[in-house]
């Protein structure tokens, strides 16, 4: 088992080899505009999987994927000339989802505020079902009460 710290350091010194090799470009024509968001080796320094988005449509995300997937084996040679490790860890490349989640949160938060702002308009025309506040009862006094206000009055 690897040091964490080694492990960490090597999958940042992997993103930036990916990184540089797609800023230089493929002969894939199917890979789109591709940003590598994260990397994550595993303990032992034998895997890593690279996390990618893509900027552009369904159609262009699929096609960029299976051109990385064809890269695959390029990109690992890259990155075994360019780390000092014994052994070259296996890749994986995996769409991050980061841009499906934004999109669902924005959508939760759209929906959340429109049921605040209905709530928000319903106030101005809602009434009680009975009084308004039910458990507030006027005191009523008794004789008892009225003697001992008198006798602290009187103090």
């Amino acid at each position: 088992m690897a040091d964490p710290e080694r492990a960490r350091k090597m999958a940042d010194r992997i993103k930036v080899i990916i990184a540089k090799r797609l800023e230089r470009g493929l002969r894939d024509p199917r890979l789109g505009f591709v940003t590598i968001t994260d990397v994550k080796v595993t303990g032992d320094l034998q895997h890593a999987s690279v996390f990618y988005t893509v900027y552009g449509s369904i159609e262009e995300r699929t096609d960029s994927a299976a051109a990385l997937k064809a890269a695959t084996g390029m990109m690992r040679s890259e990155v075994g000339k360019n780390i000092t490790a014994r052994l070259t860890p296996s890749i994986e490349f995996i769409a991050d989802g980061i841009p499906e989640n934004a999109a669902l949160i924005d959508d939760l938060l759209r929906e959340a505020h429109e049921r605040d702002t209905a709530t928000d308009n319903s106030k101005g025309t809602a009434t009680y079902a009975g009084d308004a506040d039910p458990y507030k009862k006027p005191r009523e006094y008794e004789e008892d009460d009225a003697l001992e206000d008198d006798a602290e009055a009187a103090r």
